[in-house]
């Protein structure tokens, strides 16, 4: 036998593919069991091929939605070291009261 047809690809168990992306295998199995990752099922298990685990990856994707430039990369740090201010104390003149705990106003209630 030619020793190319006899080599399988590797196969991923679903821990492998959960540790890889930071979820657990429950929420891995869970994605495929609906249908919403690709995936390789010989017999009852559930099994990954490079290729899919690739596309996993690729369906996580999260991008920017514009390119960033210089400009807008010190415009967005500008706004995030601005000093915050302090909040203005109201001048309304109410004063906040606590509110009685109810354990506390059911016992005196069975007190009397």
């Amino acid at each position: 036998m030619p020793k190319d047809r006899g080599a399988l690809p590797p196969l991923y168990y679903p821990a492998d593919i959960a540790k890889a992306i930071g979820m657990s295998e429950w929420w891995v199995k869970e994605q495929a069991r609906r249908g919403r990752i690709p995936f390789t099922k010989p017999g009852r298990a559930y099994r990954f091929t490079a290729e899919q685990f690739a596309e996993i990856v690729r369906m996580y994707e999260v991008r920017p939605a514009t390119a960033a430039t210089p400009q807008t990369l010190v415009a967005a740090v500008a706004v995030m070291t601005k000093p915050v201010r302090a909040q203005q104390p109201t001048r309304s003149g109410a004063r906040l009261r606590a509110r009685t705990p109810r354990r506390v106003a059911r016992h005196q209630q069975d007190a009397a």
